[in-house]
C-alpha cells in the first residue's frame, strides 16, 4: 500500500506522518475528470485510460464536442497539483501539453512524461527521468516544465527542478526562494491559482504543524517565493481557495466563514483583512465565472470519456493483430 507523502513548497523536506500507510501520496496524474485548460483557450485536454493505452482528447467548449485525439501506449494522465483537483500541464499559449505516466508501483525508479504539440496532438518529445518526479507547472511559452523531484523514496527530502523542454534536459540548479535559499518547509498542497498570463503559480500549503504558506512560483524566471500565513495557523483550510493578484489587488485567500485574507507576494507578508475584503465583490464575480465554466467542463469531460471509449472500441474491433502498426499508437521508449 502506498505511503502518504505530504509535499512541501520550497527547498525542503517532505514528511511521512505516523499512520501514513493508510492511503494517498503526492497529487497523482489524473485520468478522466475535467482535464486541463487555460483561460484564453476554448478547449480542455482530457486523458482517458482504455486498457493498456491512453486516449488524449481535445474537448471543445462549451459544446463538449471532441476535436483531435491521440492514443498513447501506457497509462498517462493530466498532472495533478493540489488536493482540490487542480491540474497543470498546458502552457498558457495553448501550444504545449505535458502528460505524466500514472504511477502503478512504489518505489518509483523512473518517471516518464510525454510532451505533446497540443493543437495537432502529436508527440514532440518523450522524457524518461531516473527517479521520482511530479509535474508542478509549465512556463507560458511551453519551453520549461517545473518538476518536484523526490530525493528519497521515503519522501523525507525533495527539490523543485526546472526541465528545459526545448533542449530535453534538467536545469542544473534547483528552484529556490532567493531571499531564503536554505529555508525548509513542509506541507500538503491544498489549492492552486494561476495568474491570468499563466506565468505565476500560487499554491496554498498546509503544514502538519505551524502556519500554512503560499508558494509563488515564477515560471518565466524560474524563481519562487514562500509566504507564511500566521493568522491562518490552526484553521480548517479544506475549502480554501485562492484568487490571484490583479490590477493592484493582492493575492486573496478565501475560506468559508472567514474574512478574506490578502497576501502581498512582493513583500512576502499578509495584508490587513480590510484591504482584502475591499476586493471581495470582484473576486466573487471571478469565482462565479470559474464555477460556471467548471460545470461546462464537467459536462464536456463526460462527453470526452464516452467519445474516447467509443474511438478505442472501434479501433480494437476493426484492426487485426497483424496490422497493429497501422494503429496510431505512440510507442514508449524504454
Amino acid at each position: 500500500m502506498r505511503r502518504l507523502l505530504l509535499l512541501g513548497g520550497c527547498v525542503g523536506a517532505l514528511v511521512v506522518p505516523a499512520g501514513a500507510e493508510a492511503a494517498g501520496g503526492p497529487v497523482p496524474a489524473m485520468q478522466g475528470g475535467a482535464g486541463v485548460s487555460v483561460p484564453a483557450r476554448d478547449v480542455n485536454y482530457v486523458a482517458i485510460g482504455v486498457g493498456r493505452r491512453t486516449v488524449v482528447a481535445q474537448v471543445l467548449r462549451p459544446s463538449g464536442r471532441i476535436g483531435r485525439t491521440l492514443t498513447l501506449r501506457g497509462a498517462y494522465g493530466v498532472p495533478g497539483v493540489a488536493f482540490d483537483n487542480a491540474t497543470t500541464g498546458l502552457s498558457a499559449d495553448g501550444r504545449t501539453l505535458v502528460v505524466a505516466e500514472v504511477l502503478a508501483r512504489f518505489p518509483v525508479r523512473r518517471t516518464r512524461l510525454a510532451v505533446l504539440e497540443a493543437r495537432r496532438l502529436r508527440v514532440v518529445r518523450r522524457v524518461a527521468l531516473r527517479g521520482f518526479y511530479t509535474v508542478d507547472a509549465i512556463a507560458p511559452d511551453g519551453r520549461s516544465a517545473y518538476l518536484i523531484h523526490y530525493l528519497r523514496q521515503d519522501g523525507t527530502r525533495y527539490e523543485v527542478r526546472a526541465y528545459d523542454l526545448a533542449r530535453g534536459r534538467l536545469v542544473a540548479a534547483p528552484v529556490v526562494d532567493p531571499r531564503e535559499p536554505g529555508e525548509k518547509m513542509q506541507g500538503a498542497p491544498l489549492t492552486r491559482a494561476m495568474s491570468a498570463d499563466g506565468r505565476f503559480a500560487y499554491t496554498l500549503y498546509q503544514r502538519p504543524e505551524g502556519a500554512p504558506f503560499v508558494h509563488a512560483l515564477d515560471t518565466a524566471r524560474g524563481t519562487a517565493a514562500c509566504i507564511d500565513l500566521p493568522s491562518l495557523e490552526g484553521s480548517d483550510l479544506s475549502e480554501a481557495r485562492l484568487t490571484p493578484p490583479a490590477l493592484g489587488r493582492p493575492l486573496v485567500v478565501r475560506i468559508p466563514g472567514r474574512a478574506p485574507l490578502g497576501v502581498d507576494v512582493a513583500a512576502r507578508r499578509e495584508r490587513p483583512a480590510a484591504v482584502a475584503a475591499a476586493t471581495a465583490p470582484a473576486a466573487r464575480t471571478r469565482a462565479g465565472e470559474h464555477a460556471a465554466r467548471g460545470d461546462l467542463v464537467g459536462i464536456a469531460a463526460f462527453a470526452a470519456l464516452a467519445a474516447a471509449l467509443g474511438i478505442a472500441i472501434r479501433v480494437s474491433a476493426t484492426r487485426r493483430p497483424r496490422s497493429r502498426a497501422a494503429v496510431p499508437v505512440a510507442r514508449r521508449r524504454r
